[in-house]
């Protein structure tokens, strides 16, 4: 792709180098619930060592498609991505963790990567609760009973279901843009002109139109996205178009717009997840060990440094701004990586 050729050819950081400089203990105190974007700086995490492979699970609906790294025997961190990104998200928060004895498991979420529905007569649903749901059956097939689960963008949102309906089944969370749990009802309601304006691709994919626009370009509109999404992140195209091989996925047209549809109230979810969702829409409240994160440079960043979704979190709690975009993982591995053992040190000291 043309367009992205004159990216910046920033330099190149590997992730054993970046874990070599990770100094950080399990047992680091909580800073103040309101840190300035200078508190960390953005660390250029491209990379090119391994990052794999890819491991394959039956779980619930899916065989899943997965990253693990560290002991089996650690506690266990799984991380979510977002969209429009992958697992590469996390190449270089990985080995940082695993460095540290973690466990981490970095799945493909539904529709991306080598994540495949088991029946071809499954819907192709991708309202909130089903991504919450595939999370518990992974874990389940895995074997793990209690994890931290970290994310951003979608990931944040399927941490949240999932911290806040099951924290039996999660120790502490890492949460970008903090409370991210959807009531389709109240997301009817119309936000200030400059909001809607940031969501122009969710209108988009409202429409026949969108769904053509997102099977020819994919690639194309993701990069856009990324770019307005994190604009201060030069990224390269080899890092874009590592990325860009997971839309590859015959379900992932289907499942971006069954998403952004369900939550305009455009497409009906399935009824198995019916009494779930009604949780859902009390908002609950999430009391398990919690940092939100914010990208200083974020469009979808909430004015406040956090302040609107603080109630939100009743448990053990700090907040972080970060001098990144919206992919705070990859933009500042180092950062996001300290925030989970940071709040695992939380969950320890109840």
């Amino acid at each position: 792709m043309h367009s992205r050729r004159h990216f910046l050819g920033a330099s190149v950081a590997a992730a054993a180098a970046a874990a070599a400089q990770f100094g950080m203990a399990s047992g680091a105190q909580a800073q103040s619930e309101s840190e300035g974007p200078e508190a960390y700086s953005a660390v250029d995490p491209v990379t090119r060592t391994p990052f794999g492979p890819v491991k394959q699970i039956h779980a619930g609906d899916l065989n899943v498609g997965y990253v693990e790294a560290g002991p089996v025997s650690g506690q266990a961190v799984i991380l979510l991505h977002g969209w429009p990104y992958d697992i590469h998200s996390y190449v270089a928060v990985t080995p940082l963790l695993a460095a540290k004895g973690y466990r981490v498991v970095v799945p493909y979420l539904r529709g991306h990567g080598t994540t495949r529905f088991l029946s071809s007569k499954t819907p192709r649903n991708a309202q909130q609760s089903a991504f919450a749901v595939d999370i518990i059956a992974l874990m389940d097939a895995l074997g793990i009973d209690r994890a931290i689960l970290a994310g951003y963008d979608w990931g944040s949102r399927t941490g949240d279901i999932i911290a806040a309906l099951w924290p039996e089944r999660c120790k502490a969370l890492i949460s970008a843009t903090g409370y991210l749990i959807t009531n389709v009802e109240a997301n009817k309601k119309p936000s200030p002109p400059k909001n809607e304006w940031a969501w122009w691709y969710q209108y988009y994919f409202a429409t026949e139109r969108g769904v053509l626009g997102l099977e020819k370009y994919r690639n194309d509109l993701a990069e856009l996205v990324w770019r307005f999404n994190s604009p201060t992140w030069n990224f390269d195209e080899a890092t874009f178009d590592r990325t860009a091989a997971a839309f590859q996925n015959p379900d992932y047209v289907g499942i971006v717009i069954d998403n952004y549809r369900w939550r305009l109230g455009l497409a009906k979810g399935e009824r198995r997840y019916d009494a779930i969702e009604k949780r859902l829409a009390a908002a609950p409240v999430i009391e398990v060990p919690t940092i939100t994160m914010d990208g200083a440079h974020d469009p979808f960043t909430p004015p406040g440094n956090g302040s609107i979704y603080r109630k939100k979190f009743t448990g053990k709690y700090a907040h972080r701004t970060l001098n990144t975009g919206h992919n705070l993982p990859q933009e500042a591995p180092q950062a996001f990586a300290e925030a989970v053992v940071e709040v695992d040190g939380f969950a320890s000291r109840r």
